[in-house]
């Protein structure tokens, strides 16, 4: 198994595999392909997380990078379908979230990965937080106004980054119409989120960019955390 020194980049028959699983996206062809998959798509992506490990513990000792093949930041193949009206059985990308260690699931607060045939993205934040979450990070707005607006516009993070998310079409309870971070106050979702060229995926400094980036959203995590009383 590859370690943190051997990996550099991805490559191409990554991003083929997960083309041709979007073409052939059932259970017979992917177990006819596991060994594949395990070499091209999982393999490096375990060792791209004990790679980004000891950047991690110089950004924060709180985020956690495992790289166990079950649980651990990759997230599984296999989709939830119960309640999807599309019903293929397999995500036809990579995504790699390395979470809070107070956090449970994908909600919590994290830096994350993702790439599909399509596309490359770089995202940090609380997507879809839990209700007491949201409530707490829509206080800290607005009691911190000062520093909230430092952390969203600042330079190195906004160069990185775009806020994306979903919002409330009104204000939330308690905050009014005309208040001057009402949109701030609005979202449902705290993210930001970098595109970048595929073509990235493939260079030798892949884990120079992914770390330049989370490190840039330093001041973005600290925030968000501190409002759910977490240390960052």
């Amino acid at each position: 198994m590859a370690n943190a020194e051997t990996f550099t980049n991805y490559s191409r028959s990554s991003v083929k595999f997960l083309a041709e699983l979007t073409e052939n996206n059932d259970r017979e062809w992917f177990k006819a392909n596991q060994g594949r998959y395990e070499r091209v798509v999982r393999e490096p992506t375990l060792a791209f997380i004990r790679a980004m490990a000891p950047r991690l513990r110089k950004l924060s000792r709180q985020v956690v990078a495992s790289d166990r093949k079950v649980g651990g930041s990759m997230m599984r193949p296999q989709r939830d379908t119960r309640f999807a009206t599309d019903k293929t059985p397999y995500k036809t990308n990579v995504g790699v979230q390395f979470r809070h260690e107070a956090g449970k699931d994908v909600h919590a607060p994290g830096l994350y990965v993702h790439f599909d045939p399509g596309e490359l993205f770089i995202a940090v934040g609380m997507w879809h937080p839990e209700a007491g979450a949201l409530s707490a990070v829509r206080t800290r707005i607005s009691e911190e106004p000062k520093v909230w607006k430092r952390v969203r516009d600042d330079g190195a993070f906004r160069r990185h980054f775009e806020l994306r998310g979903d919002s409330l079409k009104r204000p939330p309870k308690g905050y009014a119409a005309d208040h001057p971070l009402i949109e701030d106050l609005k979202r449902k979702d705290h993210i930001a989120v970098a595109s970048l060229p595929l073509s990235r995926l493939f260079g030798s400094n892949f884990v120079d960019d992914v770390d330049t980036h989370f490190r840039a959203a330093k001041g973005y995590m600290k925030f968000l955390c501190g409002a759910l009383d977490l240390p960052f």
